[in-house]
């Protein structure tokens, strides 16, 4: 054999392997497989703070998933290379059989063979047999049926392969909206904060994480603003949340702003986008007052640690001490306060842990710092933590003892400033999502429910009925009788087949039962 042929022997036998059906059976079980860690570890496009914590609490692992794809499993090369793969083994296996299956379709019964009597199911009888009413029972029990000359052909079960192939073109068109959704969808997560100072708009800039499908643009994103007006978090005694239930103000241009509620199993559907309702968080209001007497009121968010939402973050005063006379700023008397928020304070130290998450004894711990914040570097940092490598090189030092605060109170520092706690409110995860492919998805997996319950309940199965004129010496006393002989062949194992076969039967026959009985 030359070069050429070789190779394309090698290419046909290849795509006869790829496209075959024990291939597409394996390679949806590695889909699914692959899946598993989308589930188990937590994914950067829904929830970026619980891939942040797992670095923190996994700093040896984390990396190596990560390099791996781990959280971002449904956007992996090797995700999309099984996806790609098993896309082509079900197109490449659907098409041959959806032709054999039409071709099944318009092509009449197969004729009996010669010899009922050795078919797995068999009777006959004699009696008054006419084709024309034994054809005529058959169809009106929905029997495909031809009639050739003194035999009636029928059968029944291509529902089945129907189904079948209904079942694999919907796992195709499931692939297919994924797709769809990868392409044009596009996804953001916010931490919203209450009050119409922080509200925000639908543009990538206030995203504190995106990611945009290839064929979407900063500008195709629909434009809206939300404002958090309001959430309400009930829990149950044992500190497990019961619900959550946020109140917004949506303004999606060219109208008036409307009000909208939304909790965390029913989202805010928007005309190009749904909002998600992630988790809640509270938000300690502190105003700081400086040595010159100039105050600087933030609102800090701070990040849950536990079940009992006991919240960590940082207050960041970075243009604190600006000498009013030069317009000056020291960038050595900046100020930051590290603190330990807890919404229901134990009765007596230590003050590690709140004992319940809702907002039935808030108290904030405080840790004073002065120096250079590491800010004016450039440098990515987190704004929830203090920069600890300013602190070892000992261009951030603590400032006295931590304490606690509760609201209403201040905390003194040695050169007089000030930190005020003034109030308590609250912010909200959100997830906004665009998924175009969803509704693609919904049908196909309705198709693909509908197209697999005849698939494993219907079976393929044929019967054969023949009618001869009565010989004499057959044992029949009315003239013009006739020889009725019938036999079935299920194409698959069917142990109801028989008793299906017994009624059609009974049915052709009349009153007269089968003479020789089902074997």
């Amino acid at each position: 054999m030359s070069r050429s042929g070789a190779v394309r022997a090698l290419l046909r036998n290849s795509w006869r392997q790829l496209t075959s059906m024990r291939t597409a059976l394996i390679l949806l079980f590695c889909l699914a497989v692959a899946a598993i860690p989308g589930s188990l570890l937590p994914q950067r496009d829904v929830n970026i703070e619980n891939v942040n914590a797992y670095f923190q609490d996994n700093p040896r692992l984390a990396p190596v998933l990560d390099r791996l794809g781990m959280f971002d499993v449904f956007a992996a090369p090797w995700f999309a290379a099984i996806y790609l793969l098993l896309f082509t083994s079900l197109v490449g296996c659907i098409v041959p059989r959806l032709r054999d299956h039409v071709r099944a379709l318009r092509a009449a019964p197969p004729a009996a063979p010669r010899r009922l009597d050795r078919l797995p199911q068999h009777a006959s009888w004699t009696g008054t047999g006419d084709i024309t009413a034994i054809a005529a029972q058959l169809r009106r029990r929905r029997w495909r049926v031809t009639v050739t000359g003194d035999t009636v052909n029928a059968e029944k079960g291509h529902l089945k392969e129907t189904g079948n192939l209904v079942f694999h073109l919907s796992l195709v068109a499931v692939l297919c909206g994924v797709a769809l959704g990868s392409w044009y969808g596009w996804h953001g997560n916010r931490l919203l904060v209450a009050g119409p100072e922080t509200a925000f708009c639908n543009t990538v800039q206030q995203y504190d994480e995106y990611g945009l499908g290839p064929r979407v643009a900063d500008t195709d994103l629909p434009r809206f603003c939300l404002e958090l007006t309001d959430f309400t978090a009930t829990f149950l005694e044992t500190g497990q949340p019961d619900s959550y239930t946020a109140e917004v103000r949506v303004d999606e241009g060219g109208g008036t702003p409307r009000d909208a509620t939304f909790s965390v199993n029913s989202p805010l559907r928007l005309a190009d986008a749904n909002v998600y309702l992630l988790g809640h968080g509270y938000v300690p209001v502190l105003r700081y007052t400086d040595r010159y007497g100039q105050a600087q009121t933030v609102t800090a968010p701070f990040l849950a640690v536990d079940d009992m939402i006991t919240s960590e973050g940082v207050a960041s005063f970075p243009d604190a001490n600006v000498d009013p006379a030069s317009g000056e700023r020291d960038p050595d008397l900046q100020v930051a306060f590290e603190g330990l928020f807890l919404p229901t304070a134990p009765a007596q130290a230590p003050y590690i842990r709140s004992t319940h998450p809702e907002l039935r004894d808030p108290a904030l711990m405080l840790w004073a710092y002065r120096g250079n914040l590491g800010l004016d570097a450039g440098i990515p940092g987190s704004v929830y933590r203090i920069d600890q490598s300013q602190v070892e090189a000992g261009r951030l030092l603590p400032v006295g003892d931590p304490q606690l605060l509760r609201v209403g109170e201040t905390m003194t520092l040695d050169d007089g400033t000030s930190i005020e706690f003034l109030d308590i409110t609250q912010y909200v995860t959100l997830s906004v999502r665009h998924d175009p492919g969803s509704g693609l998805l919904l049908a196909s997996s309705v198709l693909l429910l509908a197209g697999l319950m005849p698939s494993l309940f219907v079976r393929r199965r044929r019967v054969w009925f023949r009618v001869t004129p009565a010989a004499p010496g057959d044992g029949s006393t009315t003239t013009g009788s006739s020889v009725i002989e019938a036999g079935g062949l299920p194409r698959t194992d069917h142990p109801g087949f028989g008793d299906e076969f017994r009624e059609l039967v009974r049915a052709v026959g009349g009153a007269g039962p089968p003479r020789e009985g089902t074997q």
